[in-house]
């Protein structure tokens, strides 16, 4: 341990050389027993597939709300399934949370969304919406392929791909 050496003057000095050393010893015992941050993950439930049931799930119509993602924060809407009225809406409160909150009010536990990422969406995009549908709590929501019929609604509204560059 430390020592206490005299001097010249006959001051006692104590020598620190030894703390250093124990110092070391403590910092690498905490960096080596300490947990490192654990790396943020969604937990998604997928279903199982059994290899029995092929059939499609039955969406009611008045209960299907379909969200379309595009390129540059775009997020466009409509609610059923024929013939649909296409809105846009934006990723911040009073936008696609507001509309959740809304669409589940009207709609209730049985609001089925169904999330539709355009070609040129981007993954961020894809997380922001599964963290919109965790925080407003939609209990169903699927996350499928665009079908061609709903690149064609968002084309015919005025949105390309290229005019957002």
């Amino acid at each position: 341990m430390a020592e206490v050496v005299t001097g010249k003057k006959g001051a006692p000095r104590v020598d620190m050389t030894p703390m250093v050393d124990l110092g070391f010893l403590l910092i690498t015992f905490f960096m080596l027993t300490t947990t490192m941050s654990q790396q943020a993950g969604m937990d998604i439930q997928m279903p199982f597939d059994d290899g029995k049931n092929k059939e499609n799930t039955k969406i009611k119509e008045s209960n299907a709300l379909t969200i379309l993602l595009g390129k540059n924060n775009k997020v466009f809407y409509y609610q059923g399934l024929n013939e649909p009225e296409l809105k846009l809406t934006t990723f911040k409160p009073d936008g696609i949370r507001k509309l959740l909150i809304q669409k589940k009010a009207e709609i209730g536990e049985k609001m089925f969304v169904l999330i539709k990422p355009l070609p040129k969406a981007s993954y961020q995009n894809i997380v922001d919406i599964l963290d919109e549908l965790a925080i407003t709590a939609v209990p169903s929501y699927t996350l499928t392929k665009v079908a061609k019929e709903d690149q064609e609604l968002v084309f015919k509204n005025g949105y390309t791909e290229e005019s957002d560059e």
